[in-house]
């Protein structure tokens, strides 16, 4: 009871309350009624067949809300305390007028464009007074100072009500959309269905949240349209369930709700909803939201395009390096190194030579031959990634690796060792012109060098010095079938593997050096 009046002033306060209402309230509903009564028999006298339908379900929104008003605003004075709900009511109210409007605003569309004037004379009348009716709706959260009742903002109302309509039909986006509807109100979902074909999109209906929920994970969808008041399961909820998975989060979804209040509009924004709209829905507002959200999400999808397209470049640009760099080269070249030079102290090279690949050469074709050093290479190249080590180029016939660059290791030696045996045995398994085993002479030495990456527009990951220089003597004073060594190698694998001593043989810059030939592992 209301502070300073007593229980019998406060129930003649509700009546006199009530009395405005009916008397506000009961006779806009009364025109929508009767003008859709007129409306369908002149579409019936007009034999306008098509028009039916949907006059049909005006004037049973109209009934409903005549219903709806005597059910609420009849007054018993058998009951003890009449119980009025301004929010709850205005929220129902709107379900029929929602309707009323939707499909009122069709037909005027249709009646314009085939030149029944009468007919759309009427439907402007039966729309005014629903548009009169929503200010009536409207009107009763100005009621403030009666307890227990829920206020929006004076401001909002009074701006809501100052915005001037727009035709229907007038906003149209050239993007059209595959759009998910939520609403257990039949009577909505087929609204807003047709408003939605009518405007090109392709409207999929769902009649709650759980039936949502399974629609979205198996289609995809551009848009969702998000009733916030369901049973079960709220459009609330289903937002937050849609934002939490990583394949939904991005489809823009727009509440709508009967109960426009502001608290909901700022709870369904902040929890990730492109926009808010209160019913009924204008149709002009409706369709530039959508084309809004349609047009936003077609560019967060191009951006995404471009994003991956650039990602998949990079990836290919990444790819092209690593086919010519080692790894630790390419991450450098990344963070922004410009010149890399890097003195090594301890690294093993290996210089390998096809025999007689001359002569081989003049009898093949340069398909045939292409081919051939492609097949060999390959199979040498395999064979190094799995021994860690790292191939440097090709020169004509020639390859040559190596171990301990650029990232150390300590057994880099033995890992060239390995990698020279394997690649004899690789060799036997190709076979020249005439059918005979391919050989190969390979030569290894170790010791300190220079590597780095020369080149602007071809890269090129290189190694420079005295041990690359008596590598290539190894390979080339050696023998056919076998790896010959230098003494700083012998010395790197004695007694890892069996090794033949040669002797000392003149090198070209030396005075004579020592050399043996690699046997198998001990």
């Amino acid at each position: 009871m209301t502070a300073g009046i007593d229980d019998g002033e406060e129930r003649r306060i509700q009546r006199a309350l009530l009395a405005h209402l009916r008397q506000e309230f009961m006779a806009p509903a009364s025109s929508i009624a009767g003008y859709a009564e007129i409306l369908i028999e002149e579409a019936r006298e007009q034999t306008l067949d098509t028009y039916l339908p949907d006059l049909e379900r005006i004037a049973v929104a109209g009934r409903s809300l005549q219903s709806l008003l005597r059910s609420v605003l009849t007054h018993d004075d058998t009951k003890e305390k009449t119980v009025f709900n301004r929010a709850e009511l205005r929220h129902d109210l709107r379900t029929p007028i929602n309707a009323i409007k939707g499909y009122g605003e069709m037909l005027a569309e249709d009646a314009e464009s085939d030149g029944h004037a009468g007919l759309l004379a009427d439907l402007k009348k039966l729309l005014s007074a629903a548009d009169g009716m929503l200010k009536r709706i409207d009107a009763l959260v100005d009621f403030r100072e009666q307890p227990g009742t829920n206020s929006v903002s004076p401001g909002a109302i009074e701006a809501a009500r100052t915005i001037r309509s727009v035709a229907f039909g007038h906003v149209r986006s050239e993007i059209k959309g595959h759009i998910l509807i939520v609403d257990d109100n039949a009577s909505n979902r087929d609204l807003l269905s047709r408003q939605l074909v009518r405007a090109g999109h392709t409207p999929v209906e769902a009649d709650g949240g759980r039936s949502a929920l399974a629609k979205v994970g198996a289609e995809k969808f551009d848009l969702i349209l998000l009733d916030l008041i369901m049973p079960e399961i709220s459009g609330y909820d289903v937002l937050h369930r849609l934002k939490e998975e990583a394949e939904t989060r991005d489809i823009p979804v727009i509440m709508m709700s009967a109960l426009d209040d502001i608290d909901s509009a700022i709870r369904c924004i902040e929890a990730g909803a492109v926009d808010f709209l209160a019913k009924p829905v204008d149709g002009t507002l409706l369709h530039a939201r959508i084309g809004a959200s349609l047009e936003n999400k077609a560019l967060r999808d191009r951006e995404k395009d471009m994003l991956m397209e650039i990602q998949q470049e990079k990836a290919r640009y990444e790819d092209l390096l690593l086919s010519i760099l080692p790894r630790s080269i390419v991450d450098r070249i990344n963070n922004g190194e410009q010149m890399i030079a890097d003195h090594v102290d301890a690294v093993t090279i290996l210089f390998a030579d096809i025999v007689d690949f001359t002569p081989m050469a003049n009898r093949q074709s340069a398909a045939e031959l292409v081919r051939f050093l492609n097949s060999i290479f390959s199979a040498f190249d395999a064979l190094a990634e799995q021994l860690g080590g790292e191939k440097i180029k090709t020169i004509g016939d020639a390859y040559m690796a190596a171990f301990g660059l650029p990232d150390p290791r300590s057994d880099h030696a033995e890992a060239a060792a390995n990698l020279a045996l394997a690649m004899l045995e690789e060799a036997r398994r190709f076979r020249d012109e005439d059918g005979a085993p391919v050989n190969l002479r390979i030569g290894l030495h170790t010791g300190s060098a220079i590597a780095g990456v020369i080149g602007q527009r071809k890269f090129s990951f290189d190694v420079w010095g005295n041990t690359v220089n008596i590598a290539s003597r190894m390979e080339s004073h050696g023998e056919p079938g076998k790896v010959h060594i230098s003494e700083s190698v012998a010395k790197a694998l004695a007694g890892r593997f069996s090794l033949v001593e040669r002797g000392l043989i003149d090198v070209k810059g030396t005075a004579g050096m020592q050399t043996y030939f690699l046997g198998k592992p001990l």
